[in-house]
């Protein structure tokens, strides 16, 4: 036995397992090796992934995304084809819904508890009848009061008694280069001063408001006078014009003022019709013809009976909206000034009506 354990052929068996067991240390170091390497290079690759910058979008893709915003409609899942004054109510139905339920007031307080509800900075709100203030946030202050300001200008208007039919021009001097604001009457544009109160009153339309004191005698420097001339005969202590437009910052007024214009303006028909047109065509030569729009679209809403409405806006002054309007048989002046949104100061006109009727059906129990 112990010849045949020394044979040759027993050397040469173990020389050939050295092959075998090389090839199988060396595939069991491979893997682990390999794991080692794939973990380094993921772990390097996710660094380089996170230094790198996230790629911009191009001005295709934004535009195309803007397009996208701009078609899709306000209320997603619903349907958008609806009546244009259902959509109107639909603007500012989410700001009615935002309100907390309103309680009753007080005769101390009238409606001061709910202030918190108004998105308005100043909201003053007046029996006209009774004088009785029903809702006071900060009407004292004295504000830049932007369009508003057409209010006066239409009362020295209507209070001159020239001509309603006679032919103004639009010219140079009525472009605005203060604030640059925009215009459909372009200079040469010929119409009658019937027209252009109309248009400056309805929708606030700031040459043909220029042109109007333009025309008046001893031009816009006399008719800036007769503003403020007009406002101190009626008590307004606390308001000053500068200019007939209400694009100037230095146009102000406070609350409490602007309720004795209402009341100045409620007498003179023509305004309250101007004010309250929810529409209105005009030629303005070469067989053009324009359609302008009342810029407060509670006057399109049958529910509210409104007699006199502005509406204004510069930065200084926000969102400004006056109405001389009738709720539950009681004469109402509302004034909101600085509002921030679009439709803030109409959801606050709402907001304000709800509280006077729930104040009415507590006063009559």
């Amino acid at each position: 036995m112990s010849a045949i354990r020394n044979t040759p052929l027993r050397r040469f068996s173990l020389l050939a397992l050295l092959p075998v067991c090389f090839v199988f240390a060396l595939s069991t170091s491979i893997p682990a090796q390999a794991r080692t390497q794939t973990k380094t290079a993921q772990t390097q690759k996710a660094g380089a992934s996170a230094k790198k910058p996230a790629p911009k979008k191009t001005a295709a893709k934004k535009t195309a995304k803007r397009k996208i915003a701009k078609a899709r409609p306000a209320s997603a899942g619903k349907s958008h084809i609806v009546r244009r004054q259902n959509l109107r109510k639909a603007s500012y139905a989410p700001l009615i819904q935002e309100a907390a339920p309103p309680q009753a007031g007080t005769p101390e307080t009238g409606l001061d508890t709910r202030q918190a509800m108004l998105r308005s900075e100043v909201a003053f709100v007046q029996d006209l009848e009774s004088s009785h203030v029903l809702y006071d946030k900060n009407g004292d202050e004295v504000r830049p009061i932007a369009s508003i300001s057409k209010l006066m200008t239409a009362l020295v208007v209507a209070e001159a008694g020239l001509p309603m039919d006679e032919v103004l021009e639009i010219s140079d001097a009525d472009v605005d280069r203060l604030r640059h604001s925009r215009s459909r009457l372009r200079v040469g544009t010929q119409l009658s001063r019937a027209d252009m109160l109309h248009l400056a009153l309805m929708s606030s339309e700031n040459r043909a408001a220029h042109a109007l004191s333009r025309y008046y005698p001893g031009g816009m420097p006399a008719f800036v006078r007769a503003m403020n001339d007009k406002a101190r005969a009626l008590g307004m202590r606390k308001t000053h014009f500068v200019e007939p437009t209400g694009l100037s910052s230095e146009n102000v007024s406070s609350p409490r003022d602007l309720v004795k214009l209402l009341r100045a303006v409620s007498k003179q028909p023509l305004i309250h019709r101007y004010t309250t047109d929810d529409s209105y065509l005009v030629d303005v030569g070469r067989g053009r013809q324009l359609v302008y729009n009342n810029t407060n679209r509670l006057v399109k809403n049958s529910d509210w009976d409104i007699r006199i409405s502005k509406t204004g806006f510069i930065n200084e002054a926000g969102e400004c909206l006056v109405m001389l309007t009738r709720i539950d048989n009681r004469d109402v002046a509302i004034v909101l000034l600085n509002s921030t949104g679009r439709y803030s100061r109409i959801g606050d006109a709402v907001r304000i009506r709800n509280l006077v009727e729930n104040d009415s059906n507590v006063a009559m129990l």
